[in-house]
C-alpha cells in the first residue's frame, strides 16, 4: 500500500518514508492497533487502511489524543497549529467548517471506519490508565515529547500489551526533544527488550 496525505498535515512528511513506514506495520500485521498521539488522523487513516485490506472488518484501531480545540478553525489558534497553506486554510474554514485537529475532523476522516474505530480525548498520562484492552498487537508512541510522558506512556504500554505485542516510537533522534531518546534507552534497558531502529526515527521494541 502507499501512504496518503489525505490533504491533512502529518508528522510523516515524504510519501517514500511513509510507504516503509507502512511496510513495516503491514510486516507486524496488527489486528487491534493503539495509537497515541493523532494529530491530523492521517497515519490513523492510512494504518486502518492497511488492517482492512488485510483483515477486513475484523480489526480495532484505538486512538488517544488531547485533541487541542474542537472549536472551528480560527486564526487566533495557538501558532504551532496554524495551517500555512491558504487553501487548505479555506477548506477547512469554510468547507468542513471545522478545526483539522478536532476529534470531530478526525471522527469525518475515518468515518469509513466508524465501527472499528475508538477515539479517546485525554492526555495520556492519564487516559492509558482508564482502558483495558487486551491482546492489543501494537502501540504507537508519539504524544507528548517531554521525558516524563514518553517514559509514562512506554510503562502503561508495557501492562496493557499482549504478551507477543510490540511498542513503536516515533522521534526517537528528534534533536529538540531529547527526553525521547533517554525515555526509550532507559525502558529498553531496564526491561531487557529487544528492538531496532528504521528509518533514523523509530524504534520498534518488543517485550
Amino acid at each position: 500500500m502507499k501512504f496518503k496525505k489525505y490533504f491533512r498535515k502529518s508528522s510523516i512528511k515524504r510519501i517514500k518514508e511513509g510507504n516503509l513506514f507502512l511496510q513495516e506495520i503491514n510486516r507486524i500485521n496488527p489486528k487491534t492497533f493503539l495509537e497515541i498521539g493523532i494529530f491530523q488522523g492521517v497515519l490513523a487513516k492510512n494504518v486502518c487502511d492497511l488492517m482492512f485490506k488485510n483483515h477486513g472488518a475484523d480489526f480495532k484501531y484505538y486512538g488517544i489524543d488531547i485533541f487541542e480545540t474542537d472549536e472551528i478553525y480560527k486564526d487566533e489558534i495557538a501558532p504551532s497549529l496554524k495551517i500555512n497553506n491558504p487553501l487548505k486554510r479555506l477548506y477547512f474554514k469554510y468547507i468542513k467548517k471545522y478545526n483539522p485537529y478536532s476529534i470531530e475532523a478526525v471522527q469525518d476522516l475515518l468515518k469509513v471506519y466508524k465501527n472499528n474505530i475508538e477515539l479517546i480525548k485525554g492526555n495520556s498520562n492519564t487516559a492509558l490508565k482508564d482502558i483495558n484492552l487486551k491482546n492489543v498487537d501494537l502501540i504507537f508512541i508519539d504524544g507528548g515529547h517531554d521525558y516524563s510522558t514518553v517514559k509514562n506512556d512506554l510503562n502503561l504500554s508495557k501492562k496493557i500489551i499482549s504478551q507477543n505485542g510490540t511498542i513503536l516510537c516515533d522521534d526517537y533522534n528528534l534533536t529538540y526533544a531529547a527526553g525521547v531518546k533517554k525515555a526509550i534507552d532507559e525502558f529498553i534497558q531496564e526491561n531487557n527488550c529487544q528492538y531496532q531502529i528504521f528509518l533514523e526515527r523509530f524504534v520498534e521494541i518488543k517485550l
